[in-house]
């Protein structure tokens, strides 16, 4: 069999089935536990040895799989030494309890690699049992202290009663001598701490006190992973000639040679190897997904996507399923007739594209035509796919400026109105173009609308007004949307008047569906699409149509109506969103609050248009004026289609069903975007139909046809074949962490607006623990029902999942902003799988040993606070914040050369900027913070924080690997509790 991508497959054993409506990954509450995502009904493992668990990491010969060795321990209980009554349970017990010998398994038949340090003793220092991480903030999830009930139906974690630590570790009292805090304990000893019936022993030998980091090395690192891949795979060459062929991490720096399959930076999958049947796909329960990146920036070194032209025949497509001519047609019959890829109907060969075949059976011309021998490529399309068949128009860029009170005593209208000066010079345009075609129009607003004519023959710019906002309309139709060239001097002049019209407004309350109706009716009457880019800077308390109330209720938190907060108000801005998307009107909000402004509703057409949603709190042009200006940059001048319509089909036997991101559907077929920029992706789920066939594997095109910014209608096709097998190790070894992460929360994401959060944490964590127990089952040799065992291409998929469930939109705390999360909420679900897999593991630099003589940027260590010091200067991004992190030690002259003060002692409290100095330190501290910024989507405003600041909670809720400031549990008492669930199914 051939393994080349673009060589078309043998025929298939029938056609591709119509499209149906199907429930989304997390439905509605399960009426019984619900363990992964399809559903399906616990497996009946055999039962783990009875007892009471005592945790022990041990060491197995490494190999391909992951492996905790965790030996049960039969513990009996306490009793007194003497007749009386059962001593306190927090005294330490006359005798120690009766220990079986420590076992480990035998190698494992596929390779499995350890995790924890070689044995050296029988003992070791005290860990306390893992906090369900279910459970919300530590101190045992009491009521009083902020915490979360226990979980609905599954109880707590562990039986008895919570730890009385307010970490993952307790910390007893002082001992005789010893460690301060901790008892004496003699090297090599073992302390156990007992919780209820639970006894966890961590084996960590000579050590003293609590367990760390820097001792359990050998547990999996994110760090290690993307290190370990980069050294393999950075810097090479990646083709995409293989069918299933796993990419190179998104962390890892590579090129990509376009051989047949789609570029991973346009598509990735979740697995590259689907199951042959549904049952399979049932068993395992990892989500069968693809994240699909349609306008992917492409590196200069990488060859840009080819534009097939056919004239006015337009695309050849298949007359059964309509796929696109693509490396998986298979010509047969001399060249005359084509069988499908996907469908397997066999097509004639128009006359104008007929060539002859070579002795393999392929097209003489093969390597002359994009379509046939690469995965991405885009077609010219004709007016067959214009709407009304008539020529698309450029679009339309409408700025629309909130001029109340509030935004013109901040300074932002004077700010917004000087950067459009030089900002429309930027506008996006073709490659070679002399200057854009996208033409401008200009709105202002607060309970009013006033409308602008910029006509290059006018003199002065001039304003009407709309103030029946209840039917909204556009005064005028000649002169509102224009060309920025021909029209400069008139819309300097108002940029210029705008402010001062409005400096002595005291008007406060203003309309905001109004506001994006008015855009879409603009856009209607000149017949084309476009975006609107709105400044806005409080809740819509006027009356007009889309009026808004206050309606943050922390009462909320933690109970079953908690899900309302996120739930968009319906009504108006639902029509509105239909309307934008008719229109192909997308719409980015710029959001300048000091309040509440529910932004669950206020970002809902944004979210459903493909466009933005940027977010500045309690601005002020002083400190937060570069953060908002390059942000506006970035997005006025980034790559982006319009009026889109995106398709994904596939082969026989399986097919979409599920789609995230920032778009809107009719129906279950198309994925309909006002605009698709370089930034979103839109994450697919699939489910079989028909059983797969492991020779002809599983294929996908995603087919989008958009307008260009020229006005032009293109088709953009991306071409992904998968391999298909029997064997659910083949599965488990082609997955993708990074991707599943990110269908994970979309999907999460998404359940909470019709789930309590508790369930939704509830099925991430038993859709986790089926998969990793049926792994267990299926791909590992036997082993103790003790050992924690995980696929090596799921190694940190815990970490991940762990920093997902303590986010701000998943964690129920009353301290986190309502608007804050709904805000992270709506910004993740048109994520690619780089932006996910960042925004859960930030990325921790050290700085204060930097090479300035080097240009490379320092390596990354584990996001835990067991890697700063007092000492120390690091630098924290996530892809939306950016801080740097001052140790109380850090040197004075490492001060001096970067802050220009003496010592740490001396610096501002009010220190929100670097100052900008002439030396090797401040200059190459410069440098990687601005090569960071380069990289990402958004802006990121640079955060200063001192160690012991109040300042610092904001920084250290970042640290993923610990326990989370507003709930959640540390990576390794999630460990722990994955572990025990993953028990729970095998049983």
């Amino acid at each position: 069999m051939s393994q080349q991508g673009y060589v078309a497959t043998p025929p298939y054993s029938q056609a591709q089935p119509g499209m149906g409506g199907y429930p989304a990954g997390f439905g509605s509450s399960p009426a019984q536990p619900l363990y992964g995502h399809y559903g399906g009904q616990p497996q009946s493992f055999p039962a783990p040895p009875t007892g009471k668990a005592t945790f022990l990491w041990s060491l197995i010969p490494p190999v391909k799989s992951f492996v905790y060795v965790l030996t049960v321990v039969h513990t009996p209980p306490t009793y007194p030494a003497g007749p009386g009554p059962m001593q306190n349970p927090q005294a330490p017990p006359t005798s120690p309890p009766a220990q079986q010998p420590f076992q480990t398994a035998p190698p494992p038949t596929m390779g499995q690699s350890t995790l924890g340090p070689p044995p050296a003793g029988p003992h070791s220092p005290q860990m306390a049992p893992p906090q369900s991480p279910l459970a919300g903030p530590s101190m045992g999830g009491h009521p009083s202290m902020g915490g979360h009930p226990p979980m609905g139906g599954m109880g707590r974690p562990f039986p008895g009663p919570p730890p009385p630590g307010s970490g993952g570790f307790q910390q007893p009292g002082p001992g005789a001598a010893g460690q301060p805090g901790y008892p004496q304990q003699p090297q090599g000893t073992e302390s156990t701490v007992t919780c209820g019936s639970v006894m966890i022993t961590a084996k960590l030998y000579g050590f003293v006190g609590p367990v760390s980091w820097s001792q359990m090395k050998p547990i999996p690192g994110i760090k290690h992973v993307t290190e370990d891949d980069q050294a393999k795979r950075g810097g090479q060459v990646y083709t995409t000639n293989l069918r299933g062929q796993v990419p190179p991490l998104v962390t890892t720096d590579f090129t990509v040679q376009d051989q047949g399959n789609a570029s991973p930076r346009f598509m990735r999958c979740t697995t590259y190897s689907f199951p042959c049947t549904a049952d399979l796909a049932k068993q395992c329960q990892v989500p069968l997904g693809a994240i699909i990146k349609p306008f992917a920036t492409v590196p200069k070194n990488e060859t840009p996507l080819y534009v097939v032209n056919h004239g006015e025949t337009g695309p050849i497509r298949c007359n059964r399923c309509k796929a696109y001519m693509c490396p998986y047609m298979q010509f047969i019959d001399g060249g005359r007739r084509y069988q499908c890829g996907f469908c397997n109907c066999v097509n004639e060969v128009p006359t104008f594209y007929f060539q002859h075949l070579d002795h393999m059976g392929r097209r003489v011309d093969l390597y002359e035509r994009p379509e046939l021998s690469l995965g991405s490529y885009e077609f010219e399309a004709t007016l067959d796919y214009c709407k009304n068949n008539k020529p698309a128009s450029p679009p339309a860029y409408i700025f629309m400026i909130d001029v109340s009170y509030a935004n013109i005593k901040s300074g932002l209208v004077r700010l917004v109105c000087e950067e459009l000066k030089t900002l429309l010079d930027n506008l996006p345009r073709e490659d070679g173009a002399e200057s854009s075609t996208v033409k401008v129009g200009f709105v202002t607003y607060n309970k009013i609308l006033h409308f602008y004519n910029v006509k290059s023959a006018l003199a002065q710019p001039q304003m009407m007004v709309v103030s029946d906002t209840a039917e909204m309309f556009v005064p005028l139709l000649d002169g509102f949307l224009v060309n920025f060239q021909e029209s400069r001097a008139v819309i300097n002049n108002l940029l210029d008047q705008i402010p001062d019209m409005f400096a002595d407004t005291n008007e406060s309350e203003t309309v905001f569906a109004p506001v994006i109706q008015a855009g879409v009716e603009a856009l209607k009457t000149a017949e084309c699409s476009g975006k609107l880019f709105i400044f806005h800077s409080s809740i819509p308390t006027a009356e007009a149509p889309g009026k808004l109330k206050n309606r943050d209720d922390k009462k909320l938190i933690n109970t079953e109506k908690e899900k309302t907060l996120f739930q968009p108000q319906k009504g108006v801005y639902e029509q509105l969103s239909k309307d934008c998307v008719s229109q192909g009107c997308s719409v980015d909000l710029f959001l300048f609050p000091s309040q509440y402004v529910d932004l669950a509703t206020m970002g809902d057409v944004p979210t459903h248009t493909g466009g933005s949603i940027f977010k500045y709190s309690n601005f002020q042009v002083y400190t937060n004026s570069n953060h908002f200006l390059s942000d506006l940059r970035k997005d006025v001048e980034k790559a982006i289609g319009f009026d889109a319509i995106m398709r994904v089909r596939t082969s026989t036997g399986f097919r979409a069903t599920n789609f995230f991101g920032a778009i809107h559907m009719n129906n279950t077929t198309d994925v309909e975007m006002a605009a698709v920029d370089c930034d979103k992706a839109v994450t697919v789920e699939f489910k079989h139909d028909d059983k797969l066939s492991e020779e002809t594997g599983a294929l996908m095109q995603c087919a989008l046809l958009y307008t260009t910014v020229s006005g032009q209608r293109r088709l953009r096709i991306h071409n992904l074949s998968l391999n298909c097998s029997a064997q659910l190790s083949e599965l488990y070894k082609s997955c993708e962490t990074d991707a599943l992460i990110n269908f994970f929360a979309k999907s999460a994401y998404r359940a909470m607006l019709n789930q309590p959060l508790k369930t939704v944490r509830e099925i991430l964590v038993n859709q986790t623990a089926h998969m990793l127990a049926c792994y267990r089952k299926n791909c590992s040799s036997p082993s103790a029902a003790s050992q924690l065992i995980l696929p090596d291409a799921m190694k940190v998929f815990p970490v991940y999942l762990n920093s997902l469930m303590k986010t701000g939109p998943l964690v129920g705390s009353a301290e986190l902003s309502t608007d804050d999360r709904a805000h992270q909420r709506l910004i993740a679900t048109a994520m690619g799988v780089e932006d996910t897999q960042l925004l859960l593991y930030p990325r921790l630099i050290p700085l204060h040993n930097m090479d300035v003589a080097s240009d490379v940027v320092p390596a990354p260590v584990r996001c835990s606070e067991e890697r700063l010091t007092d000492a120390g200067m690091f630098l924290l991004e996530n892809g939306r914040s950016l801080f740097l992190w001052l140790g109380q030690a850090c040197p004075p002259e490492l001060v001096q050369r970067v802050f220009n003060v003496p010592s740490f002692t001396h610096l501002p409290a009010d220190l929100s900027s670097l100052p900008v100095l002439d030396n090797p330190q401040s200059k190459k501290l410069r440098s990687i913070i601005d090569s960071l910024l380069d990289q990402r989507p958004s802006a990121m405003k640079l955060l200063i924080v001192k160690q012991k600041d109040r300042s610092e909670m904001l920084f250290r809720q970042h640290l993923v690997e610990d326990k989370g400031p507003h709930g959640g549990a540390s990576y390794m008492d999630f460990l722990c509790y994955v572990h025990c669930e993953i028990r729970q199914v095998l049983t």
